[in-house]
């Protein structure tokens, strides 16, 4: 049986947040960024709130009909634009908890393995509620993007920030680039690049 998915809209946000929530609530690089439990019940949630704004604003947003996943994308030229005086990861930090410099950091160093020349589409987050994970519904919800990048002879890139979505993505054809995020004191990122697949 295949997996319904859809464009996701403004009015979904709520939706798109609190599965991203969830899904990554106990993932080893928001431990690391949040390492208190309670500072991270607290404080997640507005992290994933930002992601989701800048992901409707510059990508697109895909969910499961059944609203159990999600996919956050956006198709990055080959040269960054030019953000001027704006300091991105501190605004992030100042908006999502100014006291936690962790929050900054993790978005500098991600920006920074972020790989610049060509065009490609980045999967940002993919989230799926815990009770549904290992189901194949990450799998269903990037074959979509993965197969306009094949038709489009678009790369693909994105992060892995656990050894399992690793796996995976080498499954559907990411291949790790050579240099490692590794957080100190915690887990290890693995920016991942995919070349599309003329065949």
């Amino acid at each position: 049986m295949g997996v319904g998915i859809r464009r996701a809209g403004e009015a979904d946000r709520d939706l798109v947040v609190r599965l991203l929530d969830e899904a990554f609530m106990d993932d080893p690089v928001s431990g690391w960024v949040f390492p208190g439990e309670q500072q991270r019940r607290e404080r997640h949630s507005g992290l994933m709130g930002v992601f989701a704004e800048v992901t409707f604003a510059d990508g697109y947003v895909d969910l499961t009909e059944d609203g159990s996943a999600v996919a956050l994308w956006i198709d990055m030229p080959a040269e960054p634009e030019d953000e001027g005086d704006e300091d991105v990861p501190a605004q992030v930090r100042a908006a999502v908890d100014p006291d936690n410099v962790r929050v900054e950091q993790i978005a500098r160093w991600t920006a920074q393995a972020h790989p610049v020349g060509r065009a490609h589409a980045y999967l940002w987050m993919i989230g799926v509620q815990p009770e549904r994970q290992g189901q194949g519904l990450g799998t269903a919800l990037m074959a979509p993007v993965l197969e306009r990048c094949d038709r489009e002879g678009l790369p693909a890139y994105l992060e892995a920030s656990n050894p399992r979505s690793r796996e995976l993505y080498e499954r559907l054809g990411f291949v790790f680039t050579g240099t490692a995020i590794d957080l100190p004191d915690g887990p290890t990122i693995w920016p991942m690049w995919r070349e599309a697949d003329a065949g």
